[in-house]
């Protein structure tokens, strides 16, 4: 059976951040699914909760683990979920996990500032989003730019998600992971900032640098991240065929 991938996007955006991992594997003949949270994309209208978040994930990863062994991945906050979903208590059949740019504890002085900057930048003209749009036409490749914001930016729902990220225990969660674990970041994400943390607590993680980029990966350099796909689907495929 071949691996089957479930994607869960970052906050504010949505299910279309991974068009470009998405033609990707199509076009090697892998499953895939992308979801929307709650609050974003498709469900829009919906509240925000960490219940409904988890519950997402987890009714996804179960119908796709029917196909094949599962590889889970996450970007940002869909990492922190992630990373909470996999290292709960339930054992979810999940077979490989990527965390991508969410080596920081979502609690203290971090998390504040970021809800205190994404305040200030939400009570710009027009929300902010000619600031977005610029930082994202300086930064993304022309090929990938739109994927983030053709799914609508969440921006209702951003600060209650922060506020609730606050729940999760990543630090207990970490230490209960014992399937193959890779942390993607960019050189210059802002959320490496307990890299090292993370490390030590799952010390047989593998930490992927991405050199020249910044908190969006995926969108960045899709073929560096698409490599890292490949390389999580041969690694639980090759662990299931010798099982």
């Amino acid at each position: 059976m071949s691996a089957q991938i479930v994607f869960v996007h970052g906050i504010r955006t949505s299910a279309t951040m991974w068009r470009s991992q998405v033609a990707f594997l199509e076009e090697r003949g892998y499953g895939c699914t992308t979801i929307d949270l709650p609050g974003h994309g498709s469900r829009m209208r919906e509240d925000f909760t960490l219940h409904e978040a988890l519950h997402t994930i987890d009714v996804a990863v179960r119908e796709a683990a029917v196909r094949g062994p599962v590889v889970l991945v996450g970007h940002s906050m869909g990492g922190l979920l992630c990373l909470a979903y996999v290292g709960g208590a339930q054992q979810p059949p999940v077979a490989g996990l990527i965390a991508a740019s969410c080596t920081s504890l979502p609690r203290g002085a971090g998390l504040r500032a970021y809800r205190l900057f994404a305040r200030a930048v939400d009570a710009l003209p027009d929300r902010g989003m000619w600031l977005t749009l610029r930082m994202l036409e300086a930064t993304i490749p022309l090929e990938t730019r739109s994927d983030f914001a053709a799914g609508g930016y969440a921006l209702d729902t951003q600060d209650a998600a922060l506020r609730s990220l606050a729940a999760l225990d990543i630090a207990a969660a970490l230490p209960r992971i014992t399937i193959p674990l890779w942390f993607v970041n960019g050189q210059y994400d802002q959320l490496r900032l307990n890299e090292s943390l993370f490390r030590r607590l799952a010390p047989h993680a593998e930490l992927i640098i991405v050199p020249r980029t910044t908190h969006l990966v995926t969108a960045m350099r899709p073929q560096i991240f698409n490599a890292v796909l490949q390389l999580a689907i041969v690694t639980v495929e090759q662990g299931t065929s010798t099982s």
